[in-house]
């Protein structure tokens, strides 16, 4: 029986930095931090690489963990930091807020980039946008106004405004 999403993994070019922006600007709290060296037949084998060395780091955020890798060997490869989210693959994570307004201000004044500030949906429900973390990956920030309406029934019967 699956019981939920425990963590996200995100491979980072930069541990130190990406750490000190999810724990410094966004909140969350270093539980883990560590790696393995090159010649873990084990790890090789889980992550399907060979030789792999990486630097990891596990953070936790609310009811979730997020997880960042920093590959030593074999080095990853750069993703466009504008990439469109729809590519195929993960496109976001959404980060669940009290005052959308003053996380958009707090995380723009920290170098956040957004593509429009939070708009508000028919019937304000919820309220969302998406921003990018130093990486470029796509954080949305979300906002639910009625926490007893049916979010699953409204995205399969609302067209979204433009």
């Amino acid at each position: 029986m699956i019981r939920g999403i425990h963590h996200v993994a995100i491979s980072t070019p930069d541990l130190t930095r990406i750490v000190n922006f999810y724990r410094d600007v966004i909140g969350a709290e270093v539980v883990y931090e560590g790696g393995w060296q090159a010649g873990s037949e084990v790890i090789d084998t889980i992550v399907g690489l060979k030789n792999s060395h990486a630097k990891q780091a596990m953070l936790k955020l609310g009811n979730a963990y997020l997880e960042f890798f920093e590959y030593v060997t074999p080095q990853g490869l750069a993703k466009d930091p504008s990439y469109g989210v729809n590519n195929h693959g993960y496109t976001h994570f959404c980060l669940d807020v009290q005052d959308i307004d003053a996380e958009y201000e707090r995380l723009k004044n920290h170098g956040v980039t957004f593509n429009c500030p939070p708009p508000n949906f028919p019937g304000g429900a919820i309220r969302a946008t998406y921003g990018r973390d130093p990486d470029g990956n796509v954080i949305e920030l979300q906002q639910i106004g009625d926490p007893t309406h049916d979010f699953a029934l409204e995205q399969t019967s609302t067209t979204v405004p433009d």
